[in-house]
């Protein structure tokens, strides 16, 4: 580890500088911070963004501990999360969530009981395509599981599972388990160990009225299907989390909806007008991603609201690596998405209005230090 160094590390867009993807914005954003970070990848065919934003989230972590710059395989985690979705599935008789979603906790899950390795060990692509494209294997996959299920045996095989990681094994490639790095041997735990990375250092949090703010519950989403614990906030408190963390050099694994009107990574915003999309004339329609707008308070109620009634849903994870403001000073996250850094016209990143991010939410993943310590307190956490 390069101790005594300053680890965190800024920088700055301003024009001069050397980061001009946002120089053209319309919405002339000022005082823009970004926390340093490993490329904007591409999960291209996949269902697979709780992997890429995760990952990304993770490898900024070890560079912000000190470490190198990165690149890790999301399919390894992927392959070893589809065995545990499908005992799982299979224990629950077909009445569990099976499927390409996840959410950020999977990762972490499987960095902690299999480790990680870098993408050049395992690219994941066995199937023959140069880039991820995972129509094929997911439909297999189903089938697979749903045939375990509905056997006419009346009982399971003790080979099943043997069958279904051979099927994992042809598509996405074998297990390593050994490999070299930089001239030393490694096996995905000792690598994940090397870089002193502990998965119990990250906690989840949300903020929801169906239970008790200060407590643990599991999130009531489809991808949660490990029913892990969300600690939750007032929504006030989850936000101060986020500002907290990225002022101190700490990214954000997010969690949201992206289904909106006001989401639209070609322009590279996320936005919620204080005005309903249906009472906007054509011109403020034609204009709104054009021109900063005055944006919706959003109160606790409203996301509960949202939430019952599936307005928010649970889209996309994505990762918030700085923040930025408009000209009239709304504060914005700039967020790293995981759809290619030829997505848009900014390198594959997009700025979340903070309106937009206090309803649209559903949940965060950050390392508890970076959590201010009076909520550490409320919360429990050591």
């Amino acid at each position: 580890m390069l101790k005594g160094l300053i680890l965190i590390v800024f920088f700055s867009f301003a024009t001069g500088n050397g980061f001009g993807q946002f120089e053209k914005h319309p919405y002339h954003f000022q005082d823009i911070k970004k926390i340093r970070t490993t490329p904007v990848k591409n999960q291209q065919r996949t269902g697979t963004c709780w992997c890429f934003a995760t990952t990304s989230f993770v490898e900024t972590e070890i560079l912000r501990q000190g470490g190198p710059d990165l690149d890790l395989s999301e399919m390894f985690t992927v392959r070893h999360a589809y065995e545990h979705k499908a005992v799982l599935y299979v224990r629950y008789h077909g009445l569990a969530n099976f499927g390409p979603g996840g959410q950020a906790h999977d990762v972490i899950n499987m960095i902690r009981q299999y480790g990680f390795v870098p993408e050049d060990v395992y690219p994941g692509k066995d199937y023959g395509d140069t880039i991820h494209n995972h129509g094929e294997l997911n439909t297999i996959l189903k089938a697979y599981v749903d045939a375990v299920i509905k056997n006419r045996n009346r009982k399971l095989t003790p080979v099943w599972e043997k069958g279904f990681s051979s099927v994992l094994d042809v598509y996405l490639g074998k297990n390593p388990g050994t490999f070299t790095w930089e001239g030393r041997e490694y096996t995905p735990e000792t690598f994940r160990d090397h870089f002193h990375f502990n998965p119990d250092d990250y906690v989840e949090l949300t903020s929801y009225t169906h239970h008790p703010f200060y407590t643990r519950f599991g999130l009531e989403v489809p991808d949660n299907w490990t029913h892990d614990l969300y600690y939750n906030l007032p929504i006030d408190e989850l936000m101060e989390v986020i500002n907290h963390a990225l002022a101190k050099g700490y990214s954000v694994a997010w969690d949201g909806d992206v289904s909106e009107k006001g989401f639209s990574h070609k322009n590279g915003l996320a936005i919620l007008p204080e005005e309903a999309w249906s009472e906007m004339k054509k011109a403020e329609l034609d204009s709104v991603f054009k021109h900063p707008v005055k944006q919706l308070y959003v109160t606790q109620a409203m996301r509960q609201r949202d939430f019952n009634d599936y307005a928010t849903t649970d889209d996309h994870l994505m990762h918030l690596v700085g923040t930025g403001k408009d000209e009239n000073g709304t504060l914005y996250y700039l967020t790293k998405n995981s759809w290619g850094q030829k997505s848009n016209d900014y390198g594959g990143y997009l700025f979340m209005s903070e309106p937009y991010v206090r309803l649209e939410t559903l949940a965060i993943m950050v390392h508890k230090d970076a959590i201010p310590k009076d909520l550490k307190k409320k919360l429990g956490i050591k």
